[in-house]
């Protein structure tokens, strides 16, 4: 059954959550007065169908239903899940909770993304205080993972583990901030990170262009897979945090910062600010910048994907939640030997697209070669078995380029064992965009010894297994396009 979540103002962050939620297989209502509220969304929306998707290695659920009620009561009415991102206004805040809580359900968790005031401050005045708690997310909101929790000593544990549920379904990464302070904690941090900046802009010691490159070509780069005090940690080497902090403590009473002292905003310092940052930019627009900005995260975050650190372990995370409703069998047994099995459920990434604007040639390699691999861990030859000596090495290979696809597409990959006996295993992928046939491949794979590197007979679990794969699909129609060589008319 869809839950569905409501959205209260829709703007960069609003529609962002839009985004999350829809493309996570909710239904979305948004309400905002703004004429352009729609176009808005709509925009935000095709950014997250391009980049969302592919950021993991299995597809999210199918979208949600997107709308946009003309009034409040119509947007709450029997929702889940209510998020504010109206202006951080405490009065306008306080008094759209009233209007809101007047219409939508009890049991529904409100919250906010107010990056800067408590829970407490946000209930004052509500009749129903312990539905309103803070989740405070980053941008863009359908990519990064953070989301602040942050709630009062009147909202109940019940409804923090309930809200961080949801969150953590919709592939986010729950941070329960354990006191009510202003900005919580990420926002502090920036913070501090922010004042030092301005005051090196204003003292002339480094242009907006020079601190960016600090952070990305040095400590941000680490900051993503490590934070902080890991990245310390590191420092400190065998000595460990302790060492660290004995060998550079003293350095933090030397008077390298002024975080406890702001710069004034006068007019020279927001026009040199101001002119900086237009020539660092360039010409490039602000959907330019955005359109980059989410390529360049989906690369870091399937990176860090790969090893599992960072927000690589929250996209493993949801890709385990998603292939267990994705279709592809978990272990043989769920397998019907009748049917072709699917092996591949995922999305086009914006880091898979060539010069084009589709997906690049290696790429159907790739997907047919994870379709590959997903088989033979089906029949048995998983990580342990490859520990123990015995793999299959790919010997052959014929790939069909039928129709192109693009970024955010889904993609699923039929296979069929066409043999299975002796030393060889031979397949057939299918891949589909929804019922749109974009290429078969052929492969034929021998088991081979590791130590010796040469081929052996297949075990008798996998020769079992393959068998039964076999006998059912050859029953099915011959595979149009089978046993093909390159320039053979159709």
């Amino acid at each position: 059954m869809s839950r569905t979540a409501a959205i209260i103002g829709a703007g960069v962050i609003g529609a962002g959550w839009a985004a999350r939620f829809l493309l996570n297989g909710w239904n979305v209502r948004v309400f905002d007065p703004d004429p352009e509220t729609e176009a808005r969304v709509l925009s935000v929306l095709t950014a997250a169908r391009l980049a969302l998707p592919g950021l993991g290695d299995v597809a999210l659920p199918p979208e949600g239903e997107l709308s946009f009620p003309g009034l409040i009561s119509e947007t709450v009415r029997g929702a889940d899940w209510v998020q504010e991102s109206v202006p951080e206004r405490i009065e306008l805040k306080q008094k759209i909770y009233q209007a809101l809580q007047a219409s939508m359900e009890e049991k529904a968790i409100l919250a906010s993304s107010t990056s800067g005031f408590t829970p407490s401050e946000l209930q004052a005045g509500s009749p129903r205080a312990g539905q309103i708690l803070v989740a405070h997310p980053f941008n863009p909101v359908y990519l990064l993972p953070l989301v602040e929790v942050v709630a009062s000593d009147r909202t109940t544990a019940e409804d923090v583990t309930r809200a961080t549920e949801i969150l953590t379904a919709i592939g986010m990464s729950p941070l329960k901030v354990r006191a009510e302070v202003p900005a919580h904690i990420a926002d502090r941090l920036l913070e501090a990170v922010w004042r030092e900046a301005l005051w090196l802009v204003k003292d002339g010691v480094a242009t907006t262009g020079e601190i960016d490159d600090a952070i990305r070509m040095g400590f941000g780069l680490r900051w993503a897979q490590m934070g902080l005090f890991e990245t310390y940690r590191i420092v400190g080497g065998e000595g460990g945090m302790a060492y660290f902090l004995h060998q550079f403590g003293p350095a933090l009473q030397w008077p390298w910062s002024k975080l406890t002292d702001v710069p004034e905003m006068d007019d020279d310092l927001v026009n040199r600010i101001a002119e900086q940052s237009d020539a660092q930019t360039g010409a490039q627009s602000i959907a330019e910048m955005e359109a980059q900005r989410d390529r360049n995260l989906v690369g870091i975050l399937r990176a860090l994907g790969y090893t599992g650190n960072g927000a690589g372990a929250v996209q493993l995370a949801a890709d385990a939640r998603n292939l267990a409703t994705s279709g592809v069998p978990a272990r043989f047994e769920e397998i019907d030997p009748a049917a072709p099995v699917r092996t591949i459920h995922r999305a086009v990434p914006l880091d898979w697209i060539d010069y084009n604007g589709h997906m690049t040639e290696a790429r159907y390699l790739h997907v047919f070669g994870d379709a590959t691999d997903r088989m033979m861990i089906l029949v048995g030859c998983d990580r342990d078995y490859v520990a123990e000596g015995q793999s299959f090495f790919t010997v052959e290979t014929h790939i069909r380029h039928i129709d192109e696809v693009r970024a955010g597409a889904r993609l699923t990959v039929e296979t069929r064992v066409l043999e299975g006996q002796g030393k060889k295993m031979h397949l057939w992928h299918e891949l589909y965009s929804g019922d749109r046939l974009l290429a078969t491949a052929e492969h034929m794979l021998l088991h081979v010894d590791l130590e010796s590197r040469r081929s052996s007979p297949l075990t008798p679990l996998l020769a079992e297994r393959l068998a039964i794969l076999a006998k059912g699909h050859a029953a099915l129609p011959r595979p149009v396009g089978l046993a093909r060589a390159v320039g053979d008319r159709p």
